[in-house]
Formats: C-alpha cells, sequence, structure tokens
C-alpha cells in the first residue's frame, strides 16, 4: 500500500517538504496541484486530492491484476477446451478402432472356419484316394 503523503503533515500549516508535489505514477493532468500553505481550505483540498490519486493509483493496480488474472483463466480456459476436443477426438479414434476389431475378429472366425472346411474336404479327397 502507498504510504499516504499527507498522513505525515500536520493537521496544522505543515513543512513545505512534508507534502510531495509530485505523483509520478499519475498522469500530469490528475496531479495535485501545491497547495497555497496559507488556506485552510487549500490544503484540505490538497489532502483530499492526494488520498483521491492514492485511491485511483489502487484501482489501477487492482484493474490491472484483475486483468492479469483474466488473461491467466482465458488461457486456462482454451486449455480446457483443447482437452475437450482432443478427448472427444480420441474418444471418436477409440469407436472406430473397436469397430475396426469386432469387424476384423468377425473375419477371423469366417476365415477359421473356411479353412477347417477346406481341411475337412481335403482329408475326405486324401481318405479316398
Amino acid at each position: 500500500m502507498i504510504e499516504s503523503p499527507v498522513s505525515s503533515a500536520s493537521d496544522d500549516a505543515p513543512p513545505e517538504d512534508a507534502i510531495p508535489l509530485v505523483f509520478p505514477e499519475l498522469e500530469q493532468h490528475l496531479q495535485p496541484l501545491p497547495p497555497c500553505h496559507d488556506s485552510l481550505e487549500s490544503m484540505e483540498v490538497f489532502k483530499q486530492h492526494c488520498q483521491i490519486a492514492e485511491e485511483y493509483h489502487e484501482v489501477k493496480k487492482e484493474i490491472a491484476l484483475l486483468e492479469e488474472r483474466k488473461k491467466e483463466l482465458l488461457a486456462k480456459l482454451d486449455q480446457a477446451e483443447k482437452e475437450k476436443l482432443d478427448a472427444a477426438q480420441l474418444a471418436r479414434e477409440f469407436e472406430a478402432l473397436t469397430e475396426e476389431n469386432r469387424t476384423l475378429k468377425l473375419a477371423q472366425s469366417q476365415c477359421v472356419e473356411q479353412l477347417e472346411k477346406l481341411r475337412i474336404q481335403y482329408q475326405k479327397r486324401q481318405g479316398s484316394s
């Protein structure tokens, strides 16, 4: 957390070097203007502006963190979707291979039956000759 630039200043007229004149993280047009030390109202406005500037900076930091978290979550979502598509592709391949396996087993059993019939026919020919 950023230390408040006005927290070190007393409520009376603080010395000029106790009040920062620049907030480097802020754009120029958002920077608090130096107060008139002779005016209590000017000092109060300056304090308020400094507090608002600090809050603005904190909100910007939080937005940046949330944007980074959003990027991380989107990357995770993309990865999950890719894995889901990969899983669906693998499921389709599994189904196709299962069907091919079933077809090959059926063909094998038919070939075994045909081979057995041919053996029987051959043995009959050998026995009759």
